[in-house]
């Protein structure tokens, strides 16, 4: 299995292969669940081991999987990497709302399998990660900027993981270019009118009926604004960022935050 990032299953002769990843779909019932399974069975180098819903055994599901994609609730999410990790299964995670202690968890979990490679990306649509790139190049030329984050009234966590990595990314970006804070005069205001603080960056949640997924990064200086938006309106807007990601994460072992360290 010359040139095989895994040890999947090679199908054809000596001389002409094709190496097919199996891919195991955590949280398949769901509708981001669906749309994987979907997208891992039309692809010719990749096939789905296993359909894995909640109650079903995750141990089980594992058996046979080269990578796992988990696209589950936050709720027990590390518990859900953790297995994966101690059966040598790469992941590839679409769930936000990490805590600090459940990514303490998996580093020390992948401490103890240092072959594996998790990746954990808050949006897979390949325009949302460049929209992350472009907002933190263009907040080191303006005084404001602020994040609008819009999406479905099923979603659990607010802000989206989407726009605190918009946030961080672009905190970082105006900290290297020794930029003050957004000018902010407020003294008196609602709770939660001025949105939540990430890293200094004012980030603002829509839940509305009818959307999927969107953000829009608003910058603002004398006499002009940049709006820069990125608009999902259909969950296969992610699956070419998925697939790119099973393909490449088992030749990228530990920790690895943000689709963008892929491309």
């Amino acid at each position: 299995m010359v040139g095989c990032p895994v040890g999947c299953l090679v199908i054809g002769g000596a001389d002409t292969f094709t190496c097919v990843t199996a891919v195991a779909v955590i949280g398949a019932a769901g509708r981001m669940g669906k749309t994987t399974c979907d997208a891992v069975e039309a692809a010719a180098d990749l096939t789905l081991s296993a359909r894995v819903g909640s109650g079903d055994d995750l141990v089980a599901g594992l058996k046979g999987a080269d990578v796992a994609v988990v696209m589950t609730s936050p709720d027990g999410v590390d518990d859900i990497v953790v297995t994966c990790v101690e059966q040598g299964v790469h992941a590839v995670v679409g769930t936000t709302g990490w805590t600090e202690d459940g990514l303490a968890r998996v580093r020390a979990a992948l401490a103890k399998a240092p072959g594996v490679g998790v990746l954990l990306a808050p949006n897979f649509a390949l325009g949302a990660v460049l929209l992350m790139r472009f907002a933190a190049e263009a907040a080191r030329y303006f005084e404001s900027v602020e994040v609008v984050e819009l999406h479905h009234p099923n979603k659990a966590d607010a802000p989206s993981g989407t726009a605190r990595h918009t946030a961080a990314q672009i905190a970082a970006s105006r900290r290297e270019a020794g930029l003050p804070a957004s000018p902010d005069a407020t003294t008196a205001v609602l709770d939660g009118a001025r949105g939540a603080d990430v890293d200094g960056v004012r980030v603002h949640s829509v839940r509305l009926q009818g959307l999927v997924a969107h953000e829009e990064v608003l910058l603002g200086g004398p006499g002009e604004q940049l709006t820069i938006r990125h608009d999902s309106f259909d969950r296969v807007s992610f699956m070419p960022g998925v697939l790119l990601a099973v393909r490449q994460v088992s030749g990228r072992p530990g920790l690895v935050r943000g689709l963008e360290n892929y491309l």
